[in-house]
């Protein structure tokens, strides 16, 4: 699709303020750096997505995080705007708000296994859907497909990061009129064996090397 916008909302990697439940076992560095390569990993999926283009709306200071020059650098192309808004769930909607109209693909930076595949079939279900959320198999969701950015407004009042997410944020959007459909459930990283899990199943990204490199240190 030449004409589509991923948009990751992210946190730059910042020691001491990346993965925090991570950190309690990994330490903050580790955790850090296993957040930018994670990070990595999405803007490589993306850059592989035929006829996308990267929109980054970014809470932090890339300046101050692992990893920052190949953060910066990867980015080079990519438009990179401010999160907005006193919670998630407004920060979320505010960022479709500035990625404008048009076929949209958001994530997060917690699915270093995304591929371009994951992506388009997201965006597949717009030829008959308002929007697609990707369930994933903690009760949240990975990625949120839709053309227009008013989509994501009922959003605004939802709850994130709980075992309901999906199924609230679902519901909202069902209840605003809008048609939903579901792509393919992920597995967010959130825990140490989440990580190790995520490294397993996608053994060649930034992440697995990074969370391989730790785990010989224990």
């Amino acid at each position: 699709m030449s004409d589509l916008t991923v948009l990751v909302l992210a946190k730059a990697p910042v020691p001491g303020r990346a993965k925090t439940r991570l950190a309690r076992v990994t330490g903050d560095e580790v955790a850090a750096d296993l957040a930018a390569a994670a990070l990595l990993d999405t803007i490589t999926a993306v850059a592989a997505t035929p006829g996308a283009r990267g929109h980054l709306a970014l809470t932090g200071d890339l300046r101050a995080a692992t990893r920052g020059p190949a953060l910066r650098a990867a980015l080079a192309d990519w438009r990179v705007t401010p999160q907005r808004g006193r919670t998630f769930a407004e920060r979320l909607v505010a960022a479709h708000a500035d990625a404008g109209p048009g076929p949209v693909a958001q994530v997060g930076m917690d699915t270093p296994q995304l591929t371009p595949d994951l992506l388009l079939d997201a965006v597949d279900g717009l030829s008959s859907y308002d929007a697609c959320l990707g369930p994933a198999d903690d009760g949240g969701w990975w990625v949120l497909a839709r053309r227009d950015p008013k989509v994501a407004g009922p959003l605004a009042g939802v709850e994130m990061s709980t075992p309901a997410t999906y199924d609230d944020s679902r519901a909202a959007l069902t209840a605003a009129g809008h048609r939903v459909c579901a792509t393919t459930v992920l597995r967010d990283v959130d825990t140490v064996d989440d990580a190790a899990e995520v490294a397993r199943l996608a053994p060649g990204t930034h992440f697995a090397a990074a969370y391989r490199a730790w785990e010989a240190t224990r």
